[in-house]
């Protein structure tokens, strides 16, 4: 992922995303208690502390099975020596650590997991540190949000992409019977199909014989739209309601037909005005340039 820059009590901190997990340059927050030239001078100073050595080893011995504890006590008696001068880049070596990375180049720096940066801004200055948090904060509230906004357009790509393909598959894979001006099959319907025509138009046998490849793991109710789903079900109740009144199978029919094209034509309507009102919306909070 692309380096991203945080301000924090305008000094700039450029933050670096290593598979899953934040890494701070720490370079950069060495800053706010020295000039750039020194920086790494305080970052080298920060690490011959024997408090910090104790705090790597266990953060890497918790998070990096990889770790050698037996190197990592080396560094450790040595702490507090005059002639005790490591370098990241040393105790990266010789103990194969994690949570500590050297950068070269643009973005240059020692950069570390968030974890330990947030430590060593600690070591740096306190107050610093709570403001470095706030901040970083906010960037993954921001990253979360981008996030969402990416997953919410992707779901509604998707429900259109689909409610494309189902349309294409009733408008061109469906029977070209018209079995609403044909009654003829309804003496021998069964039920469903009672309902079937009344909202698609054909039954499911005619559906199958049109799309034997679909009818394989599909049949035509699973390719209706949510709309469409919706009215089914009601007819379905409306129908069981008919049947036990004592209704014929062609009165049923008129009935259900015409239950079935109000309801799709209410839900269309509907739909209409929010996608006009969204759009209002979208227009009402477009700025002004």
């Amino acid at each position: 992922m692309k380096n991203r820059i945080i301000d924090v009590q305008n000094v700039k901190i450029t933050i670096s995303k290593e598979e899953s997990d934040d890494y701070i340059c720490i370079t950069d927050i060495a800053k706010v208690k020295s000039n750039s030239a020194r920086a790494a001078d305080v970052v080298r100073n920060w690490l011959r502390n024997r408090g910090t050595l104790e705090y790597l080893s266990v953060w890497e011995q918790l998070y990096n099975p990889a770790f050698k504890v037996f190197e990592s006590e080396h560094f450790k008696k040595q702490a507090g020596l005059l002639t005790f001068t490591p370098s990241v880049s040393e105790w990266i070596e010789k103990t194969n650590a994690a949570g500590l990375y050297v950068k070269r180049g643009k973005y240059g720096g020692t950069y570390a997991h968030k974890d330990i940066a947030f430590e060593f801004a600690s070591a740096i200055n306190s107050v610093f540190k709570l403001f470095l948090i706030k901040e970083f904060q906010r960037l993954k509230e921001e990253e979360n949000n981008l996030r969402q906004m990416e997953w919410n357009a992707k779901r509604f790509l998707s429900k259109n992409n689909y409610l494309i393909q189902t349309d294409a598959v009733k408008n061109y894979i469906i029977p070209h019977r018209d079995f609403k001006k044909d009654p003829q099959w309804i003496a021998y319907a069964e039920e469903a199909d009672i309902v079937n025509v009344a909202l698609f138009g054909f039954t499911a046998k005619a559906w199958r014989e049109m799309n034997p490849e679909l009818a394989k793991k599909n049949n035509v109710r699973d390719f209706a739209t949510i709309h469409e789903l919706t009215v089914l079900s009601n007819l379905e109740t409306h129908n069981a309601h008919m049947i036990r009144e004592g209704k014929n199978k062609e009165e049923r029919f008129q009935i259900l037909k015409e239950i079935a094209e109000y309801q799709l034509n209410i839900l269309s309507t509907a739909e209409q005005i929010k996608m006009a009102e969204t759009c209002d919306d979208r227009t009402l909070f477009q700025p002004v340039l």
